[in-house]
């Protein structure tokens, strides 16, 4: 059984709170989790950050560093193995975690001092490992600080995609890809925004308040916010402590939301009356979006393969006071007998759109992932559209940038089904989030938002 899925006992709790106390240690202790299993971050950080242990200040500094390290982890290990002389690569996954937590904080957290950094990951080798390691440890980093205005990385005029899969900290794999479909300023500066820390976007509950009221309590909550660009009922904040204990939030006045993932809704267009299924609804954003579009009005099912993934929903819409939501556990490859006049599938994908606020899944996806994904959406969306009334809309959704998830799926799925065709996107978002074939298609350093597609298609009537 591994990690992901066994239950530690009490015993072998114990010794992990002593030995992975504090935030760096928690820290290690995910970043083994995720190098070791098929977890994921946010799961993992989530069930940390309701430990009593830590203080609001620790669970920050637990976030950034678990975050930061995976972000730049293929830099980190440039150094590292450079400054141990290969050495590094062939540690065990506690000395390389402990390792790239302290130089995390050298190269990129300024209020933490050097010092700081390398005597709690000393002290961390010490418990885990004894004081053998813990010296090499303490050696390697103090050299790294030394010498810290003179590390060399790879050279672009040599290799590019080493470069900057070394230097901007990607997969080998996806620098290749990107290179070749962009170009290298392109790619870097979508390699730099992949590496951003991300801020907020909030989707204003229409039901509950209006846009410019929304900002008046924000105001008197000394919330910094920006309009955004695209959307008029969301904003941005740069950063939102305790959002659950937010009386604004506990009001369902506002949801959490990448503002990428309204424009299926848009394209979806909803009207109150309308029945509409949401395939693959969870966790529910979108879900809830289309409620609050239709102002409560209309029959809306929300479809999910795993009934505890449904009751995400079930408590939103109980917090957002939504009540047309039905709910059905069931496969969507296999659903039948339920047909609507819009059906809005949001398949499962890579994710190479959210890396900025997923940083793991570069390191947990390969391009194996991306063809067989490829597979499952043709099988979910040849699905969808036999759900479709004619004259209805189906929009196919993802949160990924590649081709063969997105442009080239819609493009095979219209050659077996003349009956569909592309409804332009700019007739329903902001003419820069529509590419020329008419599909949504968003980039983080393009847009400010997370990289997205979605096609509007729309089934000829009987």
């Amino acid at each position: 059984m591994n990690e992901s899925t066994s239950v530690p006992s009490a015993a072998e709790e114990n010794e992990q709170v002593s030995l992975y106390q504090g935030a760096r240690g928690t820290a290690v202790k995910i970043l083994n989790r995720v190098e070791r299993t098929d977890s994921y971050l946010d799961k993992l950080l989530n069930a940390e950050l309701k430990v009593p242990d830590l203080n609001d200040l620790d669970k920050g500094l637990l976030t950034e560093i678990v975050h930061g390290v995976l972000r730049w982890q293929n830099k980190l290990d440039w150094v590292l193995n450079g400054f141990s002389h290969g050495n590094f690569a062939k540690s065990e996954i506690n000395v390389k975690n402990a390792m790239r937590v302290a130089l995390y904080q050298i190269l990129f957290l300024e209020r933490v001092p050097h010092a700081a950094a390398v005597n709690e990951g000393v002290e961390f080798m010490k418990r885990i490992r004894g004081d053998k390691p813990a010296g090499l440890v303490n050696a390697v980093l103090r050299n790294v600080i030394r010498n810290i205005d003179g590390i060399r990385y790879p050279d672009p005029a040599e290799d590019e995609v080493q470069y900057l899969a070394v230097v901007y900290s990607h997969p080998q794999w996806m620098v290749k890809r990107w290179l070749s479909r962009f170009g290298f300023e392109e790619t870097k500066k979508l390699l730099l925004a992949n590496n951003e820390r991300p801020g907020l976007s909030l989707r204003i509950n229409r039901l509950k308040v209006q846009p410019a009221h929304f900002l008046t309590l924000l105001d008197k909550e000394h919330i910094q916010y920006t309009a955004s660009s695209y959307i008029d009922y969301f904003v941005k904040v740069k950063t939102l402590s305790g959002i659950g204990r937010m009386e604004l939030f506990r009001n369902g006045m506002f949801t959490v939301q990448d503002e990428s993932a309204a424009l299926p809704c848009l394209l979806l267009a909803p009207k109150p009356g309308d029945r509409v299924i949401d395939l693959c609804a969870a966790p529910g954003g979108k879900t809830t979006n289309i409620s609050e579009m239709i102002k409560n009005e209309g029959d809306i099912i929300a479809v999910d393969k795993y009934d505890a993934k449904l009751d995400l929903i079930r408590t939103a819409c109980g917090r957002l006071g939504l009540s047309n939501i039905r709910f059905l556990a069931a496969d969507a490859v296999l659903l039948e007998d339920e047909m609507a006049d819009k059906v809005l599938l949001d398949v499962p994908c890579s994710g190479l759109g959210v890396l900025r606020r997923k940083p793991d899944i570069k390191w947990k996806r390969d391009i194996a992932d991306v063809y067989h994904l490829a597979e499952h959406q043709t099988a979910l969306l040849e699905n969808a559209a036999k759900l479709v009334k004619p004259g209805g809309v189906l929009v196919y959704s993802t949160c990924t940038t590649e081709p063969e998830e997105n442009q080239d799926i819609i493009k095979n799925f219209l050659g077996n089904h003349p009956e569909f065709v592309v409804e332009h996107a700019r007739q329903y978002v902001s003419h820069d989030l529509a590419n020329s074939d008419g599909f949504v298609e968003t980039f983080p350093y393009r847009h400010g938002m997370a990289g997205s597609f979605a096609a509007r298609l729309v089934k000829a009537s009987a």
